[in-house]
């Protein structure tokens, strides 16, 4: 039951957090790519990586909570649902062009943005653990080579 309660509590931040974000305007772009959706996307993809990457690697964060992060925050936060309704809307009105770059974008730059996240939890992780260490007077640190 806890489970849910975590999963129900982070979808109802990350569906509130994306509405705003999908309401932005950009003054002066008029370009076929919907940016907001895109910006969605790949920060959730980043921060799948970073907040996994952390939980399972770096910090005892249970299960229940992971998933409150994942399948609840980020699930809801992240719209693959509406960046194919805009890909098809595009596709349709005579651009499929840009429906596709716009998909290309979308996939490879989500992975790319996943391995940064989690590259980036790998070095918050290290510098943390480096920091944690005490220095005793007189010992020299064999992983300063």
């Amino acid at each position: 039951m806890r489970k849910y309660a975590f999963i129900g509590c982070g979808s109802i931040a990350g569906a509130i957090l994306r509405y705003l974000l999908e309401q932005t305007q950009h003054s002066g772009y008029h370009g076929a790519i919907p940016l907001n959706t895109l910006f969605i996307n790949l920060t959730g993809a980043f921060l799948m990586g970073f907040l996994l990457t952390a939980a399972l690697e770096f910090l005892a964060v249970g299960a229940d909570l992971r998933a409150g992060m994942t399948t609840g925050l980020l699930g809801a936060y992240t719209t693959f649902s509406t960046m194919c309704k805009e890909a098809s809307v595009l596709f349709f009105q005579s651009n499929p062009v840009s429906a596709l770059f716009y998909l290309a974008v979308s996939v490879s730059a989500g992975l790319v943005a996943v391995c940064l996240g989690a590259a980036s939890a790998r070095a918050v992780g290290a510098r943390y653990e480096r920091r944690k260490k005490p220095e005793l007077p007189g010992v020299e640190d064999p992983e300063a080579d």
